[in-house]
């Protein structure tokens, strides 16, 4: 049977055809949470929104309001468009060609869509990812053109490829995923790593008022990056010791 976390291996691409196989990665990307990316063809501007409801009985899903809003415009005109996730390190991707139903769950907007007749599903992480301990926090900065101060954070986990970290306060009005941003930098204890990075995920939590935001690295020089997996590496030789104590 399918098991969409059987493990940590980078795999060649899958196309899922069957309901209970993307049911179960659609069900995972709802209970996480997970950020969406919606592309809509010939438009280069990318969207967010949500998996908010499944409706098996009606073979629906729920997406969540689009950020920002103006690309409901695109709903409107009925425009097919592509819907990218990732889930633990899986980029999940399908395609919605059928106008989908502007309506409201809860009192939100939302938006009905038929499931996917098939998905991507791709199995690409192959990077050991650290967490941090919170006693020691590693700080990071992050500049945007679209803010004239630098947002203050500080590192989740890391691994060579990219990391995660948490701001304080709402992040999703000047930050959107897809969009490469290059000036940012973390004070790691070998040297302040500088770097462009890619956003991946990005999730507002209103009870925390904090935001959780994934980067992928982008065009790190070679000593940063031998830099950085050594130090990812002496983490992960930390974490097995104390698992063995």
């Amino acid at each position: 049977m399918f098991n969409p976390t059987a493990d940590n291996h980078p795999q060649p691409p899958k196309v899922l055809k069957t309901s209970v196989e993307m049911l179960a990665c659609l069900r995972q990307l709802q209970q996480a949470h997970d950020p969406l990316l919606i592309r809509f063809h010939e438009r280069t501007q990318h969207f967010q929104s949500y998996l908010v409801e499944i409706d098996t009985a009606r073979g629906l899903m729920a997406l969540d309001e689009m950020i920002p809003t103006d690309g409901e415009r695109f709903l409107h005109n009925g425009e097919a468009f592509q819907v990218e996730a990732f889930h633990e390190g899986v980029r999940i991707v399908w395609e919605c060609q059928q106008p989908v139903a502007i309506a409201e769950l809860q009192g939100t907007r939302c938006y009905w869509s038929v499931l996917p007749s098939e998905m991507l599903y791709h199995q690409r992480r192959n990077a050991y990812r650290a967490p941090l301990k919170p006693a020691r926090p590693i700080k990071a900065k992050l500049l945007s053109d679209m803010r004239n101060r630098p947002a203050n954070g500080h590192l989740l986990d890391i691994s060579a490829t990219g990391c995660k970290l948490r701001f304080q306060g709402n992040m999703t009005e000047w930050l959107q995923a897809g969009r490469i941003y290059e000036k940012f930098s973390a004070e790691l204890p070998f040297d302040a790593l500088h770097a462009s990075v890619e956003l991946r995920h990005l999730h507002y939590d209103e009870t925390l008022d904090s935001s959780f935001v994934g980067f992928r690295f982008s065009r790190l020089t070679g000593p940063k990056q031998r830099q950085l997996e050594r130090f990812v590496y002496q983490l992960q030789r930390d974490a097995r010791r104390n698992d063995d104590e």
